[in-house]
């Protein structure tokens, strides 16, 4: 008998012990504190940086130490899950997510707190594949949807919460509280999945039947690790202008590109990417890979425009985040109700046009914006994606054989988390780029010979004599001040240009969906499988 047809037998006959909800809750408390950790952090650096006496670049290593060791882990989470039994490494990241979290938050020094990040994102890794995994065999495929719509809200609110809510705590708290919220879930969640959760009869089966891939192992981790330091670091380095990145790059390829070609040719490969010959997961895996350069890359850019150019504070700028939360929130209900009577490929497609179109509404973008605009700007963004975290995650499994569940969700996790942090460093660079490029371009008309110049600057000189302000210093005040509205134009200019990219990143995917084999849900089964 094959795998394939072992476990569809075994799938028939069996059925969690508990309530399958309740295992969605609980297996995604814990996904939700790691997706969380990876954005809250950020406000927090320079309060880190001050306690403990370091600058606020080497303070950054917090969050690439984090990311490195997460990405390195999520590729391989199946895998680790077949070594120790999916339940039991499952257990293993949370309670020592727990663990590190508890030594973040009491660390002394920057090293101290370098390593425990890095050991943070390290079991902190393992926690999203597993995690859908679970809800893969836990649920029969024509309620995955629903269960994908637990992880949708975690996976969507989690980095929108995290900026808002780590401003908070630092600004009310202390910066070690950014980690320390994560103990009592953590133990929590710990005491729920030992007594609620269970692992299946075939995952039972396969726990110890991989052999370890050293080769395969190394190579991830040198491709994966070099891959999120490019990332991280590359925009403060800038780029390949640095012997360190062009280095870190040049290693990233030959560690992915000597991946692929391993794990292709050996027979007991550390992740199974054969998965990928299936049609329905490979588009459905560069889906999720743009939806997450772009989620990721709105999720940073509207904040962070905010707090340079508009002066709002890290937790007004989170707000302008908040009601898209909720618009997602009532939404995926909607959606998942959809999913019964349209095909799931036609309202991923909607879902892309639709994001497509709130991104060209925030190409409206002027130094003037209020916060109601900016607010409504997210919201539209985030009713679309709505329409693209379970529609996306059903269609990938939909025609994937059940036996490669776990390595599928590794890959699927992987490709979602590089997507988010691609997004997040090429969004970054543009508006660095053409703010400058921006910036050349307006400089030139600040000559005397621009008469709407030196009208401008007459005007002004005019105010500061009538406030007050010596004759000595009027020009030279004046200057500064129309040299930093010029700096503002251009930024909001740069951000305008980078809203109209990822627009047409976010069209370019219509077909991807377009081109998957139909997943329509009905009572009983996708149809069309």
């Amino acid at each position: 008998m094959s795998p394939a047809a072992a476990h569809a037998e075994a799938r028939a006959s069996w059925r969690p012990t508990v309530n399958p909800w309740l295992i969605a809750l609980v297996v995604t408390l814990p996904t939700f504190m790691e997706v969380l950790d990876t954005t809250i952090v950020n406000v927090a650096l320079p309060h880190i940086a001050g306690t403990l006496s370091a600058s606020t670049d080497d303070a950054t290593w917090t969050l690439t130490s984090y990311l490195v060791a997460n990405g390195i882990v999520l590729s391989i989470s199946g895998w680790l899950g077949t070594i120790f039994g999916r339940k039991r490494y499952f257990l293993i990241c949370i309670g020592m997510f727990t663990v590190c979290s508890l030594l973040c938050g009491m660390a002394t020094s920057l090293p101290e707190l370098i390593l425990f990040r890095a050991a943070q994102g390290f079991f902190g890794g393992g926690l999203q594949p597993n995690q859908q995994s679970i809800l893969l065999d836990t649920f029969e495929p024509a309620k995955r949807g629903i269960a994908f719509s637990i992880t949708a809200i975690a996976t969507i609110v989690a980095p929108v919460l995290g900026p808002t809510l780590g401003g908070w705590i630092t600004d009310n708290y202390s910066w070690r509280w950014v980690f320390l919220i994560n103990v009592p879930a953590g133990i929590l969640a710990f005491l729920a999945v030992t007594r609620l959760v269970e692992d299946p009869p075939w995952a039972k089966a396969h726990t110890g039947t991989r052999r370890i891939d050293g080769i395969g192992l190394a190579l991830i981790a040198l491709g994966l690790g070099c891959l999120q330091l490019v990332l991280d670091r590359g925009e403060d380095a800038d780029w390949l202008a640095s012997p360190f990145i062009r280095c870190t790059a040049i290693a990233a390829a030959v560690g992915l590109i000597g991946a692929v070609w391993w794990l292709r040719k050996t027979d007991h490969p550390v992740v199974n990417i054969r998965v990928l010959a299936d049609r329905n997961f490979a588009l459905g895996s560069t889906m999720i890979f743009g939806m997450a350069m772009v989620l990721y890359a709105s999720a940073v850019l509207l904040p962070q425009m905010a707090q340079e150019q508009l002066g709002y504070t890290a937790t007004w700028a989170g707000l302008i985040l908040s009601p898209g939360t909720i618009l997602t929130m009532i939404l995926i209900p909607v959606v998942l109700r959809l999913m019964k009577h349209v095909q799931t490929r036609f309202l991923i497609a909607f879902g892309f046009t639709a994001l497509s179109c709130a991104l060209l509404f925030a190409t409206t973008l002027a130094p003037s914006v209020d916060f109601p605009t900016l607010a409504w700007m997210r919201t539209a963004q985030t009713g679309a994606l709505a329409f693209l975290f379970v529609p996306i995650s059903t269609v990938a499994y939909a025609t994937l054989a059940p036996h490669l569940n776990g390595d599928a969700a590794a890959l699927y996790t992987m490709f979602r988390n590089i997507g988010g942090s691609v997004g997040i460093a090429l969004s970054t660079a543009l508006v660095t780029e053409h703010t400058q490029t921006h910036m050349a371009h307006l400089s030139v008309h600040m000559t005397p010979y621009e008469q709407a110049y030196t009208n401008t600057l007459q005007h002004h000189s005019a105010a500061l004599l009538a406030q007050g302000v010596a004759a000595t210093s009027q020009l030279s005040t004046a200057t500064a001040y129309l040299y930093r509205t010029l700096q503002n134009q251009a930024a909001i200019m740069a951000y305008i240009d980078t809203f109209e990219i990822a627009a047409v990143l976010a069209l370019l995917l219509v077909p991807l969906a377009l081109a998957t084999r139909p997943a329509k849900v009905t009572g009983n089964t996708p149809m069309g499988h």
